[in-house]
């Protein structure tokens, strides 16, 4: 057994955080070049000439990329020879969170009771935290800071297996449609097949992370992906929702088995910006 000390995955989560509000990742900086340079209206290329010079500025000083810096998600994978000492795991991982949103002068977006009080935690906790038990002594950190301009906009539905391939990417085609401008695009859409309805939401929101211009290694389902993607900027929504080609960055397609009588598909919308970041202690 290797223990792992709750002081080093406190440290680890808040590092993470402050990355993930700070800098998007290279490939995605490439992608943001690739859109401009094949983008075709000029309110759709100025658009995203911001986004860019928006995204250098917040690295070089180390600003949020967005006032809107999410509810704090945690992917967690968990090496079974791990042994998590000197404190609680999940109070770990919030004090990392509480101390990346305070010391970073992050907006903190959480509330206590949904429906009635709605009242700030001033934390940005609790974090939304899943974990996973894999082999090994390490643990694997995935964080995602999930703004709910993108998070509003996302979908789940029971669909049949008789609907197929086409059903499946007619519902995240028309998702896109129905979301417009309201989620920031030009977007990272995340889809999750099969599970159960729940799973489905889950990897859907986890395949956003996977590295853009990385397809499925299935070969039907990366065609799925192309395709929906091509129909989804075919919309002409483009960026900010003004006009143009560029309305989805990449489609990701994950999946799971199911039920002989089910095929659930979660669509998980994200904006330009895929705040994530990986950390492995």
């Amino acid at each position: 057994m290797r223990e792992i000390n709750t002081t080093q995955i406190k440290d680890q989560i808040k590092e993470l955080f402050l990355k993930a509000n700070y800098h998007i990742d290279q490939e995605l900086r490439q992608r943001l070049e690739e859109a401009l340079s094949e983008e075709t209206s000029s309110i759709g290329k100025s658009v995203l000439q911001m986004i860019i010079e928006n995204n250098k500025i917040a690295s070089k000083e180390e600003i949020a990329i967005c006032q809107d810096t999410g509810l704090a998600v945690v992917f967690v994978e968990l090496g079974q020879q791990v042994c998590i000492v000197g404190g609680d795991f999940t109070e770990a991982v919030n004090q990392g969170v509480k101390e990346a949103y305070e010391e970073g002068y992050l907006r903190k977006s959480v509330v206590d009771d949904p429906v009635f009080e709605r009242k700030n935690t001033k934390t940005n906790t609790p974090a939304i935290i899943y974990t996973e038990i894999v082999p090994g002594d390490k643990i694997k950190f995935t964080v995602m800071p999930k703004g709910f301009g993108s998070e509003n906009m996302s979908a789940l539905a029971m669909l049949t297996p008789a609907d197929g391939a086409a059903g499946i990417i007619n519902f995240i085609v028309k998702t896109v449609e129905k979301a417009g401008p309201n989620p920031c695009p030009p977007t990272i859409i995340g889809v999750g097949i099969g599970g159960t309805a729940e799973q489905a939401m889950v990897i859907a929101k986890k395949a956003i992370a996977r590295k853009i211009g990385t397809p499925n290694p299935n070969e039907r389902y990366a065609a799925m992906e192309k395709e929906a993607l091509e129909k989804i900027n075919n919309l002409g929504i483009g960026p900010a929702g003004l006009g143009g080609r560029t309305t989805t960055l990449a489609v990701h397609i994950d999946y799971l088995p199911t039920h002989i009588a089910g095929m659930p598909v979660a669509v998980n919308v994200c904006c330009h910006a895929a705040r994530h970041a990986e950390g492995i202690l």
